[in-house]
Order: C-alpha cells, then sequence, then structure tokens
C-alpha cells in the first residue's frame, strides 16, 4: 500500500470519527415540514455557500469558538451579494448590520462567535479582507459578526478568542457536510435548557415552483417551551420556561438565511421575517433579554455587486415576483424549525466552569414523546 493511499484512508477515517455519532431528527423519523431538503440538509445545499468552524474547548473553563459562513469563495468584497437583515429581539450584538441595511448588500463572511469576541470577529475579518488578492486598494469593510452569549459554560470575561482564530475558522470552511451541535460558535449555548449548538437545514422547491433551494443554519441559545414538530415536548419533560419563578428565559438565536433564488433586498428581508416563524414553531419566545437576528442572503450570481460597478447606470436585476415568494417562505420557515431541532440533537452533555452541567435533550425519552403523539414517519 502507497504512503498516498494510507493519507487517503487516515483522512477518510478522521472525517468519519468526526461525524460518528452526530444524529439528526430525520435520523429518528422526524419529517418536519412538507418540503425536501437537499443532499446535506443544510445550508451548504446552496451552491457557493461554506461554513468552518473553530471550536476551542480548554480545561474546565474554556467552552466557546467561531462559526463562519461564506456565501461564495471569490472575493466577497469586490463581489458583494444582496442581503438583509431582520431583527426579532434586538438584545444583541450584531456588527454590521446597519451598513447592510443601508447599501441591501454584505462583503464580508459572516462571523458567529460570544458576546465579548465580537471585536476578534472584526478584527479577524478586516484582515481577511485586507490580505485577499485584489484588495490592496481597501480602506473600509463591513465585518458582520454576530454573537449568542456562552457565559454560563463558558469563561467568556476571559475574551478567549482572537483575530487568528477567526480566520482559522474562515480557512475551514467547507461546501460539504456542516457538523452541529457542540462545535463553532455552538460550543457554549444552552437552548430551551438543554445544550444547544449548531444547527442547518435546507429545502429545495420542485422544479415546477423555480427548483430554488433555501439553506438555514442557526446557532441556538435561548429559552421558551420546546416544540418538535408540534408536539409539546418542553411540557412533556417538565422542562420550560416559567415552571418556576427562578428560571431565566433570556437568551439569543441568530440564524442565517441563504438562497440561489434571484431576491434582492427587499425580499430577502421578507424571507429573513419568515425564519422567525420557524423559531417560534419551536416554543422559542425572543423573550426581552434575547438577541434573535436574521440576515438573508441570495448568491445568486448574476445580481452580484461588483464593487465600484461601471457604467454608472445599471441594467435592472433578475428578480422573483412578489407572487412568486410563497414557497420560498415556507422553505425558510421549515428549514428554519429544523435546523433548531437539529441543534438540539446533535448536541452533547458538557461539564463547564464551577462544576455547571448541561445535559443534552434526552433523546430516546423524546422519540416515545413523538411516538404518543403519533408524529414519526
Amino acid at each position: 500500500m502507497t504512503s498516498k493511499s494510507l493519507v487517503f484512508i487516515f483522512l477518510y477515517l478522521l472525517i468519519s470519527l468526526s461525524t460518528m455519532g452526530q444524529h439528526r431528527a430525520r435520523d429518528y423519523g422526524i419529517k418536519i415540514g412538507v418540503m425536501q431538503p437537499g443532499q446535506y440538509n443544510g445550508i451548504t445545499d446552496v451552491k457557493g455557500v461554506s461554513v468552518g468552524h473553530l471550536t476551542k474547548i480548554e480545561g474546565e473553563k474554556i467552552k466557546t469558538g467561531v462559526t463562519a459562513i461564506l456565501p461564495h469563495s471569490g472575493n466577497l468584497f469586490q463581489e458583494k451579494v444582496p442581503a438583509a437583515v431582520f431583527i426579532g429581539n434586538g438584545f444583541g450584538k450584531l456588527a454590521g448590520s446597519t451598513q447592510i441595511e443601508e447599501l441591501g448588500n454584505l462583503e464580508s463572511p459572516i462571523i458567529l462567535t460570544n458576546t465579548l469576541s465580537v471585536a476578534a470577529g472584526i478584527q479577524g475579518v478586516i484582515e481577511f479582507t485586507l490580505h485577499f488578492p485584489g484588495n490592496e486598494e481597501v480602506q473600509s469593510v463591513n465585518a458582520v459578526v454576530g454573537e449568542t452569549n456562552d457565559g454560563f459554560l463558558n469563561d467568556i470575561r476571559g475574551q478567549h478568542i482572537s483575530s487568528a482564530d477567526i480566520l482559522e475558522a474562515i480557512q475551514n470552511a467547507t461546501s460539504e457536510f456542516v457538523l452541529e451541535g457542540n462545535v463553532g460558535a455552538g460550543t457554549g449555548t444552552v437552548c430551551f435548557g438543554y445544550k444547544g449548538g449548531i444547527g442547518t437545514s435546507s429545502r429545495k422547491l420542485p422544479n415546477s415552483l423555480g427548483g430554488y433551494t433555501i439553506g438555514v443554519l442557526v446557532q441556538s441559545n435561548f429559552g421558551g417551551v420546546l416544540q418538535i414538530d408540534g408536539v409539546p415536548i418542553g411540557e412533556e419533560l417538565g422542562q420550560y420556561s416559567f415552571k418556576n419563578q427562578l428560571e431565566s428565559v433570556d437568551g439569543s438565536c441568530m440564524i442565517i438565511v441563504a438562497t440561489d433564488a434571484p431576491l434582492n433586498e427587499r425580499n430577502l428581508k421578507r424571507l429573513a421575517q419568515r425564519a422567525m416563524m420557524g423559531l417560534a414553531k419551536t416554543g422559542g419566545i425572543a423573550s426581552n433579554g434575547s438577541g434573535d437576528y436574521v440576515i438573508a442572503f441570495s448568491t445568486f450570481e448574476p445580481n452580484r455587486i461588483t464593487h465600484q460597478e461601471k457604467p454608472l447606470v445599471l441594467e435592472k436585476p433578475v428578480l422573483l415576483r412578489n407572487d412568486d415568494l410563497s414557497p420560498l417562505f415556507l422553505a425558510t420557515i421549515e428549514a428554519t424549525e429544523e435546523a433548531i431541532v437539529n441543534s438540539l440533537f446533535a448536541a452533547k452533555d458538557m461539564i463547564a466552569k464551577d462544576n455547571r452541567t448541561i445535559k443534552s435533550l434526552p433523546i430516546d425519552t423524546v422519540i416515545e414523546i413523538m411516538k404518543k403523539y403519533n408524529r414519526l414517519q
């Protein structure tokens, strides 16, 4: 056997081991919605989109990380994509949101991390952009960095994320299967009183409706009364916010929506609004202390916005009519709901600072409850 073959086998085993044990809702017969998912049932089903993680688990105190989402593999600053932001509840720090709102485009990777690492995220994106070939004259970049607070499990005050970690997450980006659960920006998160994390899902419209793909990725870190496919899991388990006065519902959820449909910033914002409906279907309530943000973008290549475009007068871009958007709305709702559920199914128990322990969702019990309500397929 050649050394090249041995290297291939080693890499294959490494990839297999990294995904082994990651179970998703559909693995148990839970089918959310009526539309079909794409190949990976993830945001990377949208052609060109890639996702990278940097997971930092060190000792008992450090449980945090970074997740990077890239709309395409080229020069994002020079070839921006149409984008929009929707704020479900604004108790959070989403750097770069005002420029997206003002100009309707995205010119950097989207970085997700913890609350006190937003500045490191900005610095990392700046370094990535300034050193990207073709950007030698760039003197400004709108770094887009979102966050949730992982301070219950992580030594957040230690600010353990660096700009180098941000760059590594970007460099790790892949357009294939996305790891979920206790990875990247989801390493230290808590959702519905259980271990939360990164989750993703997708929907592919039938050709009769355009054949477009919607992909969603979430960083789940919020509370409420958990429902899965309409089943009151939180009530059945006796685990939900306000069941006694000492529990808090506060937290946050970052939601990234990608599509290859030709949408402008106005209709991308309408798409982003529907993602909050998907969050609501899981039992999330966008509490007073929750930062619930949605960033939506389109990868439709003919509609990319070239930096300092010439001629000054541009031809009208190709756009879907308003009347054609309803299937995309439904796809977004379904994919968001399933992405959140997947973040719970993939997450594992975590012991962190001060001997705090967060248990993962008790999957076996959940499956029995789903059977009770006749919701398994």
